[in-house]
């Protein structure tokens, strides 16, 4: 097992580039993605519980925000507290958003060729005991 960090490391490596690469032709990152695939699959969020879901600082999910409200991507709402800042997708977020998840979900289905069913539900069962292990035992943050 002592390969196992180096090999699912240079994994990582090479899907997010791939993500990003698919990206940007949307002006966008994965980590710019990560945000707006939050709102579509939460619905309308404070930047806390985006920070929350990824692990992160709350300053970096604001620097992401500010840079999809930029581009149009996001709008902030108001909240029952007016402190709490809450974004939501706009029009053009939402068709974003199913452009970008058609063409990640090819990669998925490219990159998991040769695969089978009951490998890839091996997978997606021990990559979260992972993280909830390190969570666990480190308590660190997890970008």
């Amino acid at each position: 097992m002592e390969g196992f960090f180096q090999s699912y490391l240079r994994l990582y490596r090479l899907i997010i580039t791939s993500l990003n690469e698919l990206l940007s032709t949307y002006k966008l990152s994965y980590s710019l993605w990560q945000v707006i695939f939050h709102i579509k699959n939460n619905g309308p969020s404070t930047l806390v519980d985006i920070a929350k879901q990824y692990n992160v600082e709350k300053p970096t999910i604001t620097r992401r925000v500010h840079r999809l409200e930029e581009l149009q991507i996001v709008k902030q709402i108001v909240g029952q507290d007016r402190r709490e800042k809450i974004i939501q997708l706009t029009e053009l977020g939402e068709e974003l958003y199913k452009a970008c998840r058609k063409e990640i979900t090819d990669l998925e289905i490219k990159i998991m060729e040769g695969i089978t069913r009951e490998e890839q539900e091996v997978i997606s069962y021990i990559l979260p005991k992972i993280q909830e292990n390190i969570i666990n035992k480190e308590g660190n943050k997890i970008e």
